[in-house]
């Protein structure tokens, strides 16, 4: 891989020779913006070369976990295609990895299925307003907003969809019908039908999984081709290759292969996929209201009928593909902006919804192979996104002829893999407290997802509180009483660290003096100010001393604007323990700007 290619997404030099600095800035803005002005320029035939064969298996990748995922939101199969091209070219402008592809997941096919009913209208108007809060959280930098879900969370939720998604398409493998979409009702009404299971779907769809799995182990297992293997070996090598890699393709081409011939015998074993809708999808704005049986449902109402879906589907979207670009970008050694990433995201889901796509995020499992096929540029997505809309033109009279069972397969091993049995020995070994959060989501998230992740995040932001409100203290006993704040110090320990230094240093017979040490403290707000003044009054009644050492800079310049009376500052431990046990040759600072050290004075007029 040429090492060019591992400067994507970071702005190009500005040319030689000496610019102007504002004119640097700006192109370097525009660039962050487009970031497609970073690579093109330099852009090769060898990259058009590895961009093309990373397209074209990303995209017999694509077409057919589109028809599988449609599924899994409850949609017709066309709309897992309308909702599989249009991120390939928004990227292709936009796009800070160049192995990120976006499209139709399990995972937000799952969300789409919980959030919109059945429905394409209500499908296409979540890629909509996504979309658009995407959009927006992009143009604000909201992403931090991101970081307050944990890990933990995330795994739980990814975790608990690949159950719901992997058992919801038990019922497709076995060709069992009318099974409800509720998980736990779902689950009852599998087993309580397991003597309805029809023999050919069943054993189509085992043998598709198998079939599945073991081109999936040829792919891991492929030695890598060396310039000196012999052309014979080498082509051999590519045939196994492009098979492992377009398995999907080939397995669910197999399957409608099968289902065809018993179609001209006029015996048909399989439940098939059914009539799709032939032709590129209609531009067309979002429907804004949509007409039932019984009667006109406004905009207003639809948006209250999806409810927190539109929080949780823009927000898991964001999380899932900005995951997996962080993933990749790492292991290519390059970078990649998250703010520029949500606007990537955020226009693709707006433009999709004009062609009738539902929302679309960044997809592991592709990605995976895009980076796996060498691909250099973002330029890649464009083969694919041609891919799609062949298939959608000329294809999708023989997409009625795929059993259902093998899009069940190509569903079932593609989410497998993301149920991550790891995670759990990481936790219990890091720290054995995040596995409630965990936890909590997972099985939460089998009741609704919203409360699952809500829930989760709770249990996590209350985890974070309870570091923040009762810090870690190390104390030194003797005859002053030393504690050292492990962590820093907001308004909320101030009750916590009041009661710790009362305890040990005023309760005590006789009262003694006591020094907090600050070197990790970086900053005190007003309540921390107001209780550190109770504090020294309460020490002052009982005729004892409580200093203070290590306070940095900021937290000088608080306690100066204070004016509290009678604290003591020390720089060092010991200063402070030969002052307070009253030894010679030692005088405290009082915090005034008079008696703090020349070089603290500096810095805080500086």
């Amino acid at each position: 891989m040429p090492s060019s290619v591992k400067a994507l997404g970071q702005a190009l030099p500005s040319g030689a020779g000496m610019a102007p600095q504002t004119r640097c800035c700006s192109r370097a803005a525009v660039q962050r913006r487009l970031p497609i002005l970073a690579w093109l320029p330099d852009y090769s035939l060898r990259w058009l070369k590895m961009d093309l064969v990373a397209g074209l298996s990303v995209g017999l990748t694509v077409v057919p976990q589109a028809l599988a995922y449609a599924e899994v939101a409850g949609l017709p199969p066309q709309y897992g295609l309308y909702s599989a091209f249009m991120g390939c070219f928004v990227y292709f402008f936009l796009g800070t990895s160049r192995d990120v592809t976006l499209g139709p997941t399990a995972i937000m096919s799952l969300l789409v299925s919980f959030y919109t009913f059945r429905e394409p209208a209500y499908a296409v108007l979540l890629a909509f307003l996504s979309g658009c809060i995407q959009l927006a959280m992009g143009f604000l930098h909201l992403g931090f907003l991101l970081d307050f879900i944990s890990y933990p969370v995330i795994k739980g939720f990814t975790s608990a969809a690949t159950v719901t998604i992997g058992f919801g398409q038990i019922k497709n493998l076995l060709g069992l019908q009318d099974i409800p979409r509720q998980f736990f009702l779902q689950v009852y009404q599998t087993f309580r039908k397991v003597g309805e299971i029809r023999v050919g779907d069943a054993v189509l769809g085992l043998v598709c999984v198998l079939l599945l799995l073991v081109l999936k182990l040829m792919r891991d297992h492929v030695p890598p081709v060396h310039p000196e293997m012999p052309p014979g070996v080498r082509l051999s090598h590519g045939l196994v290759w492009t098979a492992t890699t377009a398995r999907n393709a080939l397995v669910v081409s197999f399957a409608a292969l099968v289902a065809y011939s018993f179609e001209v015998t006029g015996y048909q074993p399989f439940i098939l996929t059914g009539q799709t809708a032939e032709g590129l999808p209609p531009v067309r704005i979002p429907p804004f209201s949509v007409t039932t049986a019984n009667g006109t449902v406004s905009f207003t109402e639809m948006v209250q009928d999806m409810g927190a879906g539109l929080a949780v589907v823009p927000l898991m979207g964001l999380l899932e593909s900005i995951a997996v670009a962080k993933s990749f970008a790492s292991q290519g050694g390059y970078r990649v902006d998250s703010n520029q990433e949500l606007l990537a995201i955020g226009l693709t889901n707006v433009l999709g919804s004009l062609v009738s796509s539902y929302p679309v995020t960044g997809s592991f499992g592709r990605t995976a192979v895009n980076a796996q096929s060498g691909v250099c540029t973002p330029a890649g997505g464009l083969v694919t996104g041609v891919l799609v809309l062949l298939s959608l033109d000329y294809l999708t009279s023989v997409f009625c002829y795929i059993p259902k069972s093998a899009l069940a397969a190509v569903i079932i091993t593609a989410v497998a893999p993301l149920f991550d049995t790891r995670v759990f020995g990481t936790l219990w070994r890091v720290k054995r407290l995040d596995l409630l959060p965990l936890c909590v989501t997972f099985l939460f998230c089998f009741w609704e997802v919203q409360y699952g992740i809500l829930a989760g995040t709770l249990v996590s932001v209350l985890i974070l509180l309870r570091s923040v409100a009762r810090p870690k203290m190390q104390v030194s006993e003797g005859p002053v009483l030393v504690l050292q704040l492990a962590s820093g110090l907001q308004f909320p320990a101030v009750e916590a660290l009041r009661e710790a230094i009362i305890t040990q240093a005023l309760e005590v017979s006789p009262p003694r003096s006591a020094v907090l040490e600050c070197s990790h403290v970086c900053g005190i707000d007003s309540t921390v100010v107001l209780g550190l003044e109770e504090l020294l009054q309460d020490f002052h009644r009982r005729g004892v001393t409580l200093a203070l050492v290590g306070l940095q800079v900021p937290v000088l310049r608080v306690l100066l604007s204070a004016d509290l009376k009678g604290v003591q500052y020390f720089s060092t431990l010991e200063e402070a323990e030969k002052s307070l046990l009253q030894e010679p040759g030692t005088q405290p600072y009082n915090v005034g700007e008079d008696s703090v050290p020349e070089h603290k004075v500096a810095l805080l007029k500086a």
